[in-house]
């Protein structure tokens, strides 16, 4: 019997797992760091919640350890004069002075500006390494004290989103050996501690305060070094202070290492060079090394771990620059998909993950994300980046080493995506505590019908069955690879019926667009969303209504001057504050560009670029957030900020790499060895470009690119050629 969702089964609890939203993460600037499973959010002072009511915190494996830190001069708060991450996300440098102290004694009284301090700030593994340098600038010998109040509260990532709980482990507080140590003892059975060690020894140390009594010659300088050491279960040595110089120079030399396989990218244009830089420092930064390689987790501070969803398509997104990420979140992914059924994870065999955590809460069961399985795109996701792995890399032994969970991850889609049998995946959750909603949109309102009245399921969402017709297609290519011929031919004829059958399901003639899904009776929602131009992206669209869809989304309706949003304006449930009915996504709008170019309408792909890039230049630190608000572009203002969302954000990082390669027409098909750029064109803000160390199997390439009104001409400045390898320029008459 095909499983059904009443709809208080499906919508009875919007407020589940829900982020809340008291207090704004752009009320004021939050500097973030991450390293491995440790992240930070800091303050711009890079204390850490002075003020409360933020994600502020030292976090590690989606527990918050460290919930205060504080630095305090001579009891008053420094006067902040600039903080900024640097460029390469490595850590975060903060410049303060002293305030106005004592003016009522003439003989004690430190004018303001007198002492500068500066903080450097940087994590290494679980630890948290921080420099405090001290400057005397005033031609006597000034006395000062110097307070660091910290405390540690261990909350679950999903408290600290919200959550309610009846009941907590208990927190102890002691000082050992001149270390503060929290304990934290859970409802899991896991011991996790927070060690702090300090660097000359406090003058005085209790368990929440360090105090410092300080003296400085005029010109002198002198420095505190803080060690916050996050330890879980048997760990047991906290780092050292003195670390800190080591540390920070291991974290450059991995950057560098990193930036040294990446496509090296440089324009004419220096605010798009910023924008660029600070998404492949974003990107470098949320890269999490595995012992199955480079897997990018999802976004500060929410979604820090691994996603399935998230991971592909940001793996897509950056293919044509760095294909080791594709090769490890597809090694991962193997690594993790389920071989048995379970309910409360929304698990089948050969269903690809979609979330893993690792706090208390998930440990408990208290919420189903330990090993979460509840999304229905990833599994035809994971075939499709398959295929484009091996298309651009050739790589047949990695392809070899994941075939039987290719084979596996298609039977999914085949018998449990589509229980019953009409070709199209559809999805309904398992667990009442599960996800309501299992597409990249998964807010509890976001798939509903004309009216606005919610859909019920099973549902088919237009895109999922986007993603499964080139799933299909590309595991075809690896089936001839492989010598399954038979197998591939069977593909083939189960991606061209699925194209016919969808053509016939999810069009609607009146909106000029593709339904957003099949609800559970196979009606479709007939609503005009940024989810049709994923039919694009993945190449199922008729090529007439493809050119209907990119007019419905380029509208003024659907065009907010800053993005295409999610839910056209006009539309029922449409609220441009919404997460996913209004709102304007960076990695939504690169995979509509890419579905544009594909289908060579390269002028609204580079519409669509010249859009998120004057959205990056009014963002903090120039990087683009996970989405902002679908409002209509006003003059001499930039985008609205979303309250919540996550910033750094993988998909959102390397949304502008997709959207440059697809305006550029980029294609490196390592079977034809050939490296191609099909009807290139730059948008207006770009005069001339180099790409650096673009590779095609061995060989390695440095081209320049020019603009000559709409027309590109290229030149090899460098190349590395392998055999036979090609470069082409190729322009359709």
């Amino acid at each position: 019997m095909l499983p059904t969702e009443s709809p208080a089964e499906t919508h009875s609890t919007p407020q589940l797992h829900h982020i809340e939203a008291q207090t704004s993460l752009v009320e004021r600037p939050l500097r973030t760091l991450k390293s491995g499973d440790a992240f930070a959010v800091m303050s711009s002072y890079g204390d850490i919640s002075v003020a409360g009511g933020t994600p502020e915190g030292l976090f590690f494996r989606d527990t918050r350890y460290l919930s205060h830190f504080e630095l305090l001069f001579d009891a008053q708060r420094p006067l902040l004069l600039g903080s900024v991450i640097q460029d390469d996300n490595a850590a975060l440098l903060v410049d303060l002075a002293n305030p106005d102290l004592y003016l009522e004694d003439a003989e004690k009284a430190i004018l303001h500006n007198t002492i500068a301090i500066d903080r450097t700030k940087l994590l290494s593994g679980s630890t948290c390494h921080e420099r405090i340098g001290f400057k005397n600038f005033d031609r006597i010998s000034r006395r000062f004290r110097v307070d660091l109040r910290f405390d540690a509260d261990f909350r679950d990532l999903f408290e600290v989103r919200g959550a309610r709980r009846e009941r907590r482990g208990s927190v102890s507080a002691h000082v050992e050996d001149g270390v503060a140590v929290f304990k934290y003892l859970g409802l899991d059975g896991l011991t996790r501690r927070c060690a702090l060690r300090f660097e000359p020894p406090p003058t005085r140390l209790v368990p929440t305060m360090a105090t410092f009594e300080m003296e400085l010659e005029p010109d002198e300088r002198a420095s505190i070094l803080v060690a916050v050491s996050c330890l879980e279960g048997d760990q047991s040595s906290a780092t050292p202070a003195n670390a800190f110089i080591h540390a920070y120079r291991q974290a450059r030399r991995s950057l560098r290492a990193f930036e040294q396989e990446i496509v090296a990218l440089n324009t004419s244009n220096a605010l798009f060079n910023e924008v660029i830089r600070r998404a492949a420092a974003d990107l470098y930064a949320l890269m999490t090394p595995t012992e199955l390689g480079l897997y990018p987790y999802a976004g500060i501070p929410w979604f820090s771990t691994m996603f399935g969803r998230d991971a592909l398509i940001t793996a897509m997104l950056m293919l044509w620059m760095e294909p080791r990420i594709a090769r490890g979140v597809l090694l991962n992914l193997a690594d993790q998909q389920a071989t048995s059924f379970s309910a409360t994870a929304d698990a089948q065999p050969g269903k690809i993950l979609h979330e893993r955590r690792a706090g208390e809460m998930a440990n408990l069961g208290e919420v189903p994300f330990k090993q979460y399985y509840g999304s229905v795109d990833a599994t035809p996701l994971f075939v499709m980046l398959a295929g484009q792995y091996f298309e651009r890399t050739g790589d047949i032994e990695t392809i070899r080493r994941i075939w039987t969970n290719i084979e596996a991850a298609l039977d999914w889609c085949d018998k449990f995506g589509d229980l019953d049998g009409d070709g199209f995946i559809e999805y309904f959750r398992e667990t009442e505590a599960g996800l309501a909603n299992q597409g990249w949109k998964d807010s509890h309102d976001s798939i509903f019908h004309a009216d606005g009245t919610l859909a019920q399921g099973p549902i088919a969402l237009v895109e999922v069955q986007a993603y499964l017709y080139s799933a299909k297609l590309s595991a075809a290519e690896l089936a001839l690879a492989m010598g399954r011929a038979d197998k591939a031919q069977l593909l083939k004829e189960q991606a061209a019926a699925l194209k016919q059958a969808f053509e016939t399901s999810f069009w609607c003639e009146d909106i000029g667009c593709y339904a957003l899904a099949l609800d559970g009776q196979k009606r479709p929602c007939r609503v005009r969303t940024s989810n049709a131009g994923h039919a694009l992206f993945a190449g199922i669209a008729d090529p007439a209504r493809a050119l209907r869809v990119a007019k419905t989304l380029i509208s003024e309706a659907g065009f907010s001057g800053w993005g295409v949003r999610t839910v056209l304006k006009g539309e029922a449930r449409y609220n441009p504050m919404s997460y996913h009915n209004g709102s304007v996504w960076p990695h939504d709008n690169a995979m509509v560009a890419v579905g544009l170019a594909r289908y060579g309408m390269k002028a609204a792909a580079v519409q669509l670029l010249e859009a998120l890039f004057d959205a990056a230049t009014y963002q903090d630190l120039r990087r683009l957030p996970e989405l902002y608000c679908g409002f209509l572009r006003r003059p001499s203002r930039g985008p609205t900020a979303y309250p919540v969302a996550c910033s750094p954000q993988a998909w959102a990082a390397a949304a502008p790499f997709a959207m440059l390669g697809a305006c550029l027409g980029l294609q490196l098909p390592a079977r034809d060895n050939e490296l191609r750029l099909v009807d290139p064109i730059l948008p207006a803000f770009i005069e001339s470009m180099t790409l650096r160390g673009l590779s095609l199997g061995s060989s390695r390439f440095d081209l320049a690119l020019q603009r000559h009104g709409y027309d590109v001409t290229m030149n090899v400045v460098r190349g590395e050629p392998s055999g036979d390898a090609r470069i082409m320029l190729v322009k359709s008459l």
